[in-house]
């Protein structure tokens, strides 16, 4: 498959007329709980030629590629493919974009090419923000539990996409940095031994193992750990006021240097 994703990047290079400075792996399967039929969330950073750059109507900055998309290479159904213009990505970069700054520490590189995406890893301590990350963790637990876990019978899956985010949150809380890419990571640091984290062990076995993990009773013991840990979250949250020096300065150079190193 990576060999088939690279071809689908450097025909998107093509089709577009772009080059690719960056792209890797950011769903389940770089967090460390992938299914057997889980997609591969493929993302990238890209730059146009200059003359781009240079006009009044610049067009959309985002490239995304359905899976009926008549690309000249087809796209594999468990293949979903996007990717966000540079300098969209470094406005969101100067946001502390919580997805963008996975996307540089992401474990699963597909491509890479000149010096970008190891400047911005660079740049990116200084950037990060603990109040705009955790709050974006902290709402997307709230949603997803709001919407999968609430009734007796719940998408028993889908306690991974609470639990990840609300453990990263907690990462933040201990240690102010950026949370690691790996679920396993926050789980052996955050989570003591015990019946919680027995619970925890035995559903990732169970969804890495290829069981269906549809439709099961309610886990009453991660439940009540997710409803106190997001109200817990909440008000570390509003606690939070952290300056952050702004870092346009340094990004309007990663861009003009980018733009030379590549297009020359």
């Amino acid at each position: 498959m990576e060999k088939h994703i690279q071809e689908v990047l450097k025909q998107i290079e093509i089709d577009h007329k772009i080059k690719i400075l960056y792209a890797c792996e950011s769903g389940s399967r770089a967090w460390g709980f992938p299914s057997k039929d889980s997609d591969y969330d493929v993302r990238f950073i890209y730059i146009h030629q200059k003359n781009w750059y240079l006009s009044i109507d610049r067009g959309r900055d985002v490239i995304e590629i359905p899976k009926n998309d008549p690309i000249s290479i087809p796209i594999d159904e468990l293949l979903d493919v996007s990717g966000w213009e540079l300098t969209k990505a470094l406005r969101l970069f100067r946001k502390s974009n919580p997805p963008l700054l996975e996307w540089l520490h992401s474990n699963i590189d597909y491509y890479e090419a000149f010096s970008t995406k190891e400047k911005l890893k660079t740049l990116a301590e200084k950037v990060f923000s603990p109040a705009s990350c955790t709050y974006h963790y902290l709402n997307m637990a709230k949603g997803n539990y709001r919407e999968y876990l609430q009734g007796e019978h719940v998408k028993i899956k889908k306690y991974f996409y609470v639990l990840r985010p609300i453990l990263a949150a907690k990462w933040i809380e201990k240690k102010n940095t950026l949370p690691p890419i790996e679920f396993q990571s926050l789980v052996e640091d955050l989570l003591p031994s015990g019946a919680l984290r027995n619970e925890i062990d035995i559903l990732l076995k169970r969804k890495m193992s290829g069981d269906e993990l549809d439709l099961e009773p309610r886990i009453d013991l991660i439940n009540l750990f997710l409803d106190k840990e997001i109200n817990h979250l909440e008000d570390y949250a509003r606690s939070l006021n952290v300056h952050i020096t702004d870092p346009t300065q340094y990004l309007n150079e990663i861009f003009r240097e980018t733009l030379e190193e590549v297009w020359g």
